[in-house]
């Protein structure tokens, strides 16, 4: 049981960095097992996912020192249209870290336009927070249907 939990913890974890992983699937399969407590999988979920976006922003704060190396992966270019966006937009694009493709930048690149961290938490764990509860709730409903 407990290595269920720790598999929920990691996939959401991951999934929250750059790497192209979902957790969403790992959440429901427990969910609809029925054997696992909901509100324990929703918190464990949220807080893996909430501390892989903080891994971004933590990168974010440190990367414009590897820009101009050949092997960084983001151009100029690419870096001034994101601090744009960020500066247009600003910390309410965080209610969008949930979205994937999207998300994962966006917590990035908070961390490169310094946003404070007590802001970013509070705006990425409401977002992924309400992402992983609506999820559950209609996973929950869809199996309760009659059919």
């Amino acid at each position: 049981m407990v290595m269920a939990y720790l598999g929920l913890f990691l996939a959401a974890f991951g999934a929250a960095t750059l790497l192209p992983l979902q957790s969403e699937a790992v959440l429901v399969g427990l969910l609809l097992s029925g054997h696992y407590n909901l509100w324990l999988l929703l918190g464990i979920a949220t807080l893996g996912n909430v501390l892989g976006s903080l891994v971004n922003w933590l990168l974010g704060r440190s990367v414009e020192r590897f820009q101009g190396r050949r092997w960084f992966p983001v151009s100029t270019r690419q870096l001034d249209k994101a601090r744009s966006h960020y500066a247009r937009w600003g910390h309410w694009t965080l209610l969008l870290s949930w979205v994937p493709i999207i998300g994962d930048p966006l917590t990035l690149v908070a961390g490169v336009m310094r946003e404070p961290l007590w802001r970013f938490l509070l705006l990425v764990t409401l977002a992924k927070a309400l992402r992983y509860g609506a999820l559950a709730a209609i996973s929950l409903q869809w199996v309760l249907i009659p059919r």
